[in-house]
């Protein structure tokens, strides 16, 4: 009788990744449908100078391209600022070559940053806010690459007040191997959909790191970036912060493109294992409930514990709504076409996820480029030399 009644539970709990996806394909043609994702489209009145903050650590796949890509902007005013850690860093030649391509554009070499905290990357952005000339700053990583409409997209918000930040999608671009094409994927069929179910059902209090944009004024209001050096999710605590304040956090219909590396599936594993612990060390409850959104193990268990006859009834319908998840956001919304190109991928992205998310609850020391660190308390702890292997 106990049996029963478990086993009947975890049926109804089963039908939790099908309910997701319906929702998901609701909530994003409400989101999509809402304003053009055409960001030529966008208002041309408000036009606000601007300030591009790269903080830079070595060098990522076209490097240059990606850098480029921001000095071919179609705004009026802006500039952009890059921090390397110190003289030797390899991409300050690439950078310095860019000034130079782009003689007509603001563009500023900063070396070196304060330790303030554990994080480079936020001790990188305290100094460059101080130096930067323009109230708004949008935060972008290194291996980012946009298109000329990027910056009115992203700014147009801030013409309401209520806005405190605004963040963006952002699709994959790989070299065809199959780690990053697995690992991209899962942007526009996994990540995405996620952020769009979570801002229809109370708005978002969180940024995604590949672009946060906000303003000095927002920023000295929660301690300025200071105040986010020992956190592991800075894009986390930013966008959280900000919404505390009462200030609205704005997801902008601009996607923007994240170029990954060549990988082995290792490295890819890794780095998604760092995603997850990001999202378990932010929201554990959001961390929790990404096990009902992948229908895939769920089919597996009504295998073990009804007949794979039905298991394969409930993965086969429960897939149909994942693939129109994903051509909806991913292709038809994000203009994602790596989406199209990998459709048959998806149940090996959705192993692989799962996988990940398991492997997450586990002890994990956070490897963050060339350095090692524990997280306690959503804060960075340095690895001792002595303890590394």
């Amino acid at each position: 009788m106990v049996w029963m009644v478990v086993r009947d539970a975890l049926l109804v709990l089963a039908a939790a990744p099908v309910i997701y996806y319906l929702v998901a394909i609701l909530a994003a043609v409400r989101f999509f449908r809402a304003k053009p994702t055409n960001s030529s489209e966008a208002p041309s009145d408000f036009t606000p100078p601007v300030s591009i903050l790269k903080p830079i650590h070595g060098l990522d796949r076209e490097t240059y391209e990606n850098y480029a890509s921001f000095c071919k902007q179609e705004y009026p005013e802006f500039e952009i600022l890059f921090c390397v850690g110190d003289e030797r860093d390899p991409a300050i030649p690439v950078i310095e070559k860019l000034i130079a391509d782009f003689p007509q554009r603001s563009i500023r070499l900063l070396v070196g940053s304060k330790p303030l905290g554990a994080s480079d990357k936020v001790n990188k952005l305290c100094r460059m806010v101080r130096e930067a000339r323009h109230d708004i700053v949008i935060v972008s990583d290194s291996d980012v690459r946009v298109e000329p409409g990027f910056l009115r997209g992203v700014v147009t918000p801030f013409s309401d007040p209520k806005v405190g930040g605004a963040t963006c999608f952002y699709r994959g671009i790989t070299d065809g191997g199959f780690a990053a094409d697995l690992e991209a994927l899962g942007n526009s069929a996994d990540f995405a959909p996620g952020v769009i179910v979570a801002r229809h059902f109370g708005g978002l209090d969180f940024m995604l790191g590949a672009v946060m944009a906000t303003t000095k004024g927002h920023l000295a209001e929660i301690g300025g970036f200071e105040s986010l050096a020992d956190y592991f999710c800075d894009d986390y605590e930013l966008g959280n912060r900000i919404a505390a304040r009462g200030y609205r956090v704005e997801l902008s219909r601009f996607a923007v493109d994240i170029v990954y590396p060549r990988e082995t599936i290792g490295e890819a594993f890794r780095h998604q294992l760092r995603w997850n612990l990001s999202i378990r060390f932010s929201r554990p409850g959001g961390h929790f409930g990404l096990i009902f959104t992948n229908a895939l193990p769920w089919a597996v268990l009504i295998g073990a514990i009804v007949t794979w006859r039905v298991a394969v009834a409930y993965l086969a319908s429960a897939l149909a709504f994942r693939i129109l998840m994903a051509i909806l956001v991913g292709f038809r919304g994000m203009r994602d076409r790596l989406v199209l190109r990998k459709l048959w991928m998806l149940p090996l992205r959705d192993a692989f996820a799962f996988t990940v998310w398991l492997a997450s609850f586990f002890p994990q020391r956070i490897q963050w480029r060339d350095r090692q660190f524990r997280v306690r308390d959503k804060r960075l702890i340095p690895v001792p030399s002595r303890e590394l292997p």
